[in-house]
């Protein structure tokens, strides 16, 4: 059945027996990291395949424009292929976020897993595509091992229709950005620097959205710039609420930090905002859907997100 681009499309759940992929769209990962991090998906009845360029390198990129899109474009051709698991960040799926087989995606939707520099690839599918994504990975803590909160969010997140509910927590810094009231839409965003460079070209529509953010190592001046361009273009326009997640990396800037210039500009939105949450580069992130309901509460401090993916018996 032909899928017109205004339909959302909802992949199915993952289940044991279904193959998924490892592709690079970004930078090179560390090879015994990514086949550590495939043994996880075996043990949960997948069968991992790796693109032809997972692990190519070409300065900081893992392999060439095209080398990297194929393998992409191919993984989401391949009907046998259930799930897409991007190896990692880094850098350079913005210059292959416009070349995407869109069609092979409104034909056939499947789960894209992946964040950072990631969000890119999930901004331009939602905009041309309505695809639910999953904002996450299995990302490893200081000893390189994936904490079980890690893997337990995000097997969940693909393997069940369960809304996904997360808890504001008092020990990320974000925390203190927290106001008071509700909002609803569908959580559209990520990387902060991924979403500035979207604008104007991949960034889709954010009125009527809760706005996800988070970010690491980039200076108070870069993340001033960043807000300040999105605002003055319009792109937060109709923005409903805020959720942040871990900003990581920062350092002061006299007696100015991160959380107050952050402070400064979501003010301006005159929404509710939602820090503390455990998405991003800091400890034990969890994995969200991207483009789902979400319901954002700043006032007990909970963010609730409906399912990223569907029931396998639900056409």
């Amino acid at each position: 059945m032909a899928v017109s681009c205004t339909d959302i499309l909802l992949p199915k759940m993952l289940q044991p027996g279904d193959r998924v992929r490892f592709v690079s769209p970004a930078s090179t990962p560390d090879r015994d990291d990514i086949l550590e991090r495939a043994k996880l998906l075996e043990s949960w009845g997948l069968v991992v395949e790796f693109g032809d360029h997972a692990f190519r390198r070409l300065g900081y990129l893992a392999g060439s424009d095209d080398e990297r899109l194929a393998d992409l474009n191919d993984a989401l051709r391949d009907s046998e292929v259930r799930a897409i698991f991007t190896t990692r960040g880094g850098k350079g799926s913005y210059r292959i976020a416009d070349r995407l087989a869109f069609e092979a995606v409104r034909r056939d939707p499947k789960p894209l897993v992946g964040f950072s520099d990631i969000t890119v690839l999930h901004l331009n599918l939602w905009k041309r595509c309505r695809l639910v994504g999953i904002h996450g990975g299995l990302v490893g803590d200081a000893s390189n091992a994936v904490p079980s909160e890690t893997s337990d969010s995000l097997r969940a997140a693909l393997m069940s229709a369960d809304p996904i509910v997360l808890q504001s927590d008092t020990e990320e810094m974000t925390s203190a950005l927290t106001t008071q009231g509700q909002a609803q839409g569908r959580l559209l965003g990520g990387n902060l620097n991924m979403i500035s460079t979207a604008a104007g070209w991949a960034l889709p529509s954010l009125d009527g959205a809760i706005l996800l953010l988070e970010a690491v190592d980039m200076g108070l001046g870069q993340v001033d710039r960043e807000l300040t361009m999105l605002a003055r273009s319009g792109a937060f326009q109709g923005v409903k609420g805020v959720a942040v997640g871990q900003f990581t990396g920062f350092k002061s800037h006299g007696t100015i930090t991160v959380i107050d210039l952050l402070r400064e500009h979501l003010a301006a939105l005159d929404v509710p905002i939602l820090g503390g949450l455990p998405l991003g580069h800091g400890t034990c992130p969890r994995a969200i859907p991207i483009g789902a309901t979400a319901q954002l509460d700043a006032t007990v401090g909970t963010l609730k997100v409906s399912a990223a993916v569907r029931n396998r018996d639900h056409d």
